[in-house]
């Protein structure tokens, strides 16, 4: 069953007047589910945060519309419900911290839902350079959300790297490493992150198969970093 579906239901159940009843609405409808608690809690997530990061540049364009349809892929008939949701999240008073924080929380401990905060994060990126500019207040925006992830300041450049629109992506820090690594290391590196990131990986722990585009545009940007890396690096 979709999780668009679901969400409906959700709706159905629990009429929400504000974020907050929604996020607390789907910690306890589907506390007997944790997989598929996961799943809505990634697309309330993503609709939420992408409402608020709309107002961070103060104008919200065609392209991050469009971007944002790209990332959903929303059938016709659950159109109504994620834009309730948009809504919701757009008029709410809380500031986005306030729910960035349940949604940590929501996900829980532990590196698989470490990493479904990562493919959040991916998926505000790519919403945010949609227009071909990444702005100053999206990318603080996006560094806020991503301390209240527990997500390092390290691991953020890494992230930020994988979707920099600049023309001067920097390889070494897409793969979480340094220029003049070992050749041989570097190679490791990469082989790690494929395993980690393959879009099987991002399934199973718990990426709605709707949103697994953020999975495939991960992995070619690991794959271009390397092969930019190796075509200068690699042995004769």
């Amino acid at each position: 069953m979709s999780v668009w579906t679901r969400l409906g239901e959700l709706f159905a159940k629990a009429p929400a007047t504000a974020l907050s009843q929604v996020l607390e609405a789907v910690r306890s409808f589907f506390s007997g589910d944790p997989e598929l608690r996961r799943q809505v809690a990634f697309s309330v997530a993503m609709i939420a945060l992408s409402a608020k990061m709309a107002k961070a540049d103060g104008v919200v364009t065609e392209d991050e519309v469009r971007a944002f349809r790209e990332i959903f892929a929303i059938p016709p008939n659950e159109e109504r419900n994620v834009a309730r949701l948009y809504n919701l999240a757009r008029q709410d008073i809380a500031g986005f911290e306030a729910y960035a924080a349940q949604l940590a929380a929501l996900c829980g401990t532990g590196d698989s839902n470490c990493r479904l905060l990562e493919d959040i994060l991916d998926g505000l990126f790519h919403i945010a350079k949609a227009d071909g500019v990444l702005h100053e207040r999206e990318v603080g925006y996006l560094a806020r959300v991503a301390e209240i992830f527990a997500i390092d300041e390290a691991h953020f450049r890494s992230i930020l790297s994988r979707h920099a629109v600049t023309g001067e992506d920097d390889p070494y820090a897409v793969l979480g490493v340094t220029p003049g690594t070992p050749y041989a290391d570097i190679r490791k590196r990469y082989r790690s992150l494929v395993a980690e990131n393959h879009p099987d990986k991002a399934m199973a722990r718990g990426l709605p198969a709707e949103f697994i585009a953020i999975a495939n545009r991960r992995m070619a940007a690991i794959n271009d970093a390397f092969s930019s890396i190796e075509r200068a690096l690699k042995p004769a």
